[in-house]
C-alpha cells in the first residue's frame, strides 16, 4: 500500500523540513558528557560541550577553540571569569538548539545573558533580548536596564528607557535603581528637556545619588545639571543652599539669571510624546478663552455647520483680542500644530498662534495674519516647551468673527523644512486633498484642474480655461508655503535644480528639446517675474502683457504641474498672441536693406557657413541667460535661441528666409490637377471667332 497520496502537492514531497528534529537531538546533547571534547568552569560548574558545534554558532569559540591556543587542546576545560552560571547554561542551551526561553528567567539572569551576547558577539541573540526587555520595562527595572544598554551602547533599547523615564519622571527619581546608575547614564537622563520632573524633586534625588556612591568629585560635575534658574527663590534658599553641594556663587548666577531673563527663554523642561495630539481632555487641555469651548477639543472635525461644532471669537484691533486659548494638561514640547478652519464656504482667514508658559510672556511661533487661509492648516515651528496656547484670528473675508473647528498639538519627527518662518513643501500642494482650490477659472468641473487626473480629458470636461485678455486662473492654496518651482514633463518631471544639474553633468549635449516649427512657438510666450524662491499663496494664470514684456521674463508651460518640492509665484501667465508692435520697432524700421536670405548665400562658394551657437542656454544676440522654457520657445529657424526681446526675425537680423520659405510651403500645399480641361480661353460673354 503506497503512502503516497494524489492531492498531496508535489512542493510538500520534494522538501523536507525536519528542523524540530535536528534541534532536539542536539538539545540532548547539553546536560550529558557524551562525545564531548572540552569542558567549561563556570562559577565551580561543569559544562562539558562539543568544538565542532560551538565553533559553527559562534565565531568566538572558533577562534579559542581552534585557534592553536591552550584552550585548543583535547578534553581541555576554559575556566569564564566574570560568567553566571545560569546565564551560560541558558547560552549553551540557544547554541545547540537555536531556542531561548526568556520568560521564565529572572531579570537579572536575562541582563546577563544580554551581556553573553553581546560578549560574544551574537547579535541575532542580543535584538531578541532587547526586544523582549522593552516589554518588561517598569520603574522598578527601567535604570538597570538603561545602565546594561548605555555599557554595551545599545541604541534602540536606550531610547526606550528614556522614553519610559521621560513619562514616568518622578518615581524613577524614587526608585532604588535611580542610584546604581553611572555617572554618564545619570547626566544622559537629567540633561534632557524631555525629562519632565520638577527641578526640587531632581536636586534631592541627585544628592541622594552623591551621597550613595561618595561627595567626590564627580558630585559637581554631576549637581552641574540642576537648571537653577527654574526654581523658585524660596527653594534655592530653603532647599539647594543647606545641601552644601553647591556654592553661593551658583546660587547668586542662578538668581540674576532669573531676574534679567525672559520667561520663554529659560531651558523649560516638558514633556515630548512624539507623534501624539496632546491637546485632548485624556491629556487634560481645556479652552480657557473663546467662545464655545466645549466644540474645539472633542475630535469631531466633520460635524460642523454655521450653528455649531466649532469656537470662535470675535477679531479686534491687534492688542486687544483675548483669541482662543488652552490651556495643556502639562509643560509638553511641541513643533507641529494642525487647525482646522470653517471652510463651508468660500471663506478666508488670517491669524497667528502664540505660545506661554505663564500666561504672561507670550511668543509668536507662527504668523499668518498677512495672508488668506483657509482649511486646514499643517503648521510647523521649532521645537518649544509650552503650556498655553493662544489662536488669534486678524481677519475674516465675510465678517468680524474668526471660527476654528480644531486644534491639534504634538511633537513631529518627521523632517521639514521652514524659510522665513513658512514651510517649504515636500509634496504637491496644489491639490484637493491639500484643501487647494481654484477661484477664478472657466471649468464644468470646480477642481478638474487640481484632481491630480492628467489622462482622462477632451474638448469637454478634464480642464480649466479662461478667456485670452480677459480674466486668469487663480489656485488658493491652503496656507502659504515657500515654493520655488513648478514641475513639467518639458523637464522630465523634475524641479529645476535638478534639471539643471543633469544639464551641467552633460555640457556637450542639449537637454531641452527642440521645438516643433510652427507657428504657435512663435507667436505664445509667457512671462512672470521670478525669484530663486519665494513664498506663494495664490498662483494665477493671466495673459501676458502686450506693452511692456518683463525683461527677466520666466515662461512656463501651461500645462504645467504643480510640483511638491518646488514653489509658484503669485502670478502664472498662459500663452498668448505677441502684437505685432514689438518693442523694436518693425521689420522695416529695423533693417530697411533687404536681408540676405540663406538659399542665397550657400549658392555662393565663397559665403561662409552659419556658425553654430555654442551656448544655447544665453541669448544670442545679448547672452541673457535663458529659463528651460524660454530655450524652446525662444528658438528661431536659422538656427539660434534668443531671449523674449530678440526671438522675432526683425529683432535679431534674422538670416533665414522666412517668406521664401512661407513660399515654399504654399506652393507644396496647393492642389494640382491631374488632366487637361483645354488649350483656350474665352471671356464671358464675348463671342467665339
Amino acid at each position: 500500500m503506497s503512502d503516497s497520496h494524489p492531492l498531496r502537492p508535489i512542493s510538500s514531497a520534494s522538501e523536507i523540513d525536519h528542523l524540530h528534529l535536528l534541534s532536539e537531538q542536539l538539545g540532548a546533547l547539553v546536560p550529558g558528557e557524551e562525545y564531548s571534547d572540552v569542558t567549561f568552569v563556570v562559577e565551580e560548574k561543569r559544562f562539558p560541550a562539543h568544538r565542532v558545534i560551538l565553533a559553527a554558532r559562534c565565531q568566538y569559540f572558533r577562534a579559542l577553540l581552534y585557534g592553536g591556543l591552550r584552550e585548543s587542546r583535547d578534553q581541555a576545560e576554559v575556566r569564564l571569569e566574570e560568567t553566571r552560571a545560569e546565564a551560560f547554561s541558558m547560552l549553551l542551551r540557544y547554541l545547540y538548539t537555536g531556542r531561548a526561553t526568556l520568560s521564565e528567567a529572572r531579570e537579572e539572569t536575562l541582563l546577563d545573558f544580554l551581556g553573553l551576547a553581546h560578549r560574544y558577539g551574537l547579535q541575532p541573540l542580543e535584538g531578541s533580548i532587547c526586544e523582549f526587555l522593552r516589554t518588561l520595562l517598569s520603574t522598578r527595572n527601567v535604570c538597570l536596564v538603561f545602565n546594561e544598554a548605555s555599557l554595551y551602547c545599545l541604541t534602540g533599547l536606550g531610547e526606550a528607557c528614556m522614553a519610559y523615564m521621560d513619562r514616568n519622571a518622578t518615581e524613577v527619581l524614587k526608585s532604588d535603581g535611580f542610584l546604581t546608575l553611572s555617572k554618564s547614564a545619570l547626566l544622559t537622563i537629567v540633561r534632557r528637556d524631555s525629562f519632565a520632573a520638577s527641578e526640587k524633586e531632581i536636586f534631592k534625588a541627585l544628592c541622594d545619588w552623591c551621597h550613595h556612591n561618595g561627595d567626590g568629585p564627580e558630585a559637581k560635575e554631576v549637581m552641574s545639571a540642576v537648571r537653577l534658574p527654574l526654581m523658585t527663590l524660596s527653594e534655592m534658599l530653603n532647599v539647594v543652599r543647606p545641601s552644601g553641594l553647591l556654592s553661593p556663587d551658583d546660587l547668586l548666577d542662578a538668581i540674576q539669571t532669573r531676574s534679567e531673563s525672559r520667561d520663554m527663554d529659560l531651558n523649560y523642561r516638558g514633556m515630548l510624546i512624539p507623534e501624539e495630539n496632546i491637546a485632548t481632555m485624556k491629556h487634560g487641555a481645556v479652552v480657557v478663552k473663546g467662545e464655545m469651548k466645549s466644540a474645539l477639543l472633542d475630535g469631531d472635525t466633520q460635524n460642523y455647520d454655521l450653528d455649531h461644532g466649532f469656537s470662535r471669537h470675535p477679531i479686534e484691533e491687534e492688542g486687544r483680542a483675548a483669541g482662543i486659548q488652552v490651556r495643556l494638561g502639562q509643560p509638553s514640547i511641541l513643533n507641529h500644530i494642525r487647525l482646522l478652519l470653517w471652510d463651508k464656504d468660500s471663506r478666508s482667514y488670517s491669524y497667528y498662534i502664540e505660545v506661554s508658559m505663564d500666561e504672561l510672556d507670550w511668543v509668536r511661533v507662527v504668523d499668518h495674519s498677512k495672508f488668506l487661509c483657509r482649511s486646514w492648516q499643517h503648521l510647523y515651528f521649532l521645537e518649544r516647551v509650552c503650556r498655553f496656547i493662544r489662536v488669534v484670528g486678524t481677519h475674516n473675508t465675510v465678517n468680524k468673527v474668526f471660527h476654528l473647528v480644531a486644534l491639534e498639538c504634538m511633537y513631529t519627527q518627521r523632517p521639514f523644512t521652514l524659510e522665513k518662518g513658512l514651510l517649504v513643501p515636500t509634496e504637491n500642494v496644489a491639490t484637493v486633498q491639500a484643501c487647494a482650490s481654484v477661484v477664478e477659472g472657466v471649468s464644468r468641473c470646480r477642481n478638474a484642474l487640481l484632481n491630480g487626473d492628467t489622462s482622462h480629458y477632451d474638448w469637454d470636461s478634464g480642464y480649466t480655461c479662461h478667456q485670452l485678455g480677459s480674466g486668469a486662473i487663480v489656485i488658493q492654496l491652503a496656507q502659504p508655503y515657500m515654493l520655488g518651482s513648478m514641475r513639467s514633463s518639458k523637464t522630465m518631471n523634475l524641479c529645476s535644480k535638478c534639471f539643471a544639474d543633469i544639464q551641467k553633468k552633460q555640457p556637450d549635449e542639449d537637454c531641452t528639446p527642440e521645438p516643433t516649427p510652427s507657428s504657435s512657438n512663435s507667436q505664445s510666450a509667457v512671462f512672470c517675474n521670478e525669484t530663486s524662491s519665494s513664498s506663494s499663496q495664490t498662483l494665477s494664470s493671466k495673459p501676458a502683457s502686450s506693452e511692456e514684456p518683463s525683461t527677466e521674463a520666466t515662461s512656463l508651460p501651461a500645462q504645467d504641474e504643480v510640483s511638491s518640492t518646488d514653489t509658484a509665484r503669485g502670478t502664472l501667465s498662459t500663452p498668448t498672441k505677441r502684437p505685432c508692435d514689438s518693442a523694436s520697432g518693425s521689420e522695416s524700421e529695423s533693417s530697411p536693406e533687404k536681408r540676405v536670405r540663406v538659399g542665397e548665400a550657400s549658392c555662393s562658394d565663397d559665403s561662409p557657413r552659419v556658425p553654430k551657437q555654442k551656448n544655447r542656454r544665453r541669448c544670442h544676440r545679448c547672452q541673457t541667460k535663458l529659463e528651460l522654457v524660454q530655450q524652446e520657445l525662444g528658438s528661431c529657424r536659422c538656427g539660434y535661441v534668443f531671449c523674449m526681446l530678440h526671438r522675432l526675425p526683425e529683432q535679431h537680423d534674422c538670416m533665414f528666409d522666412h517668406l521664401g520659405r512661407g513660399r515654399e510651403e504654399a506652393v507644396l500645399k496647393m492642389v494640382k490637377l491631374d488632366r487637361k480641361v483645354g488649350r483656350t480661353c474665352q471671356r464671358i460673354g464675348e463671342e467665339c471667332s
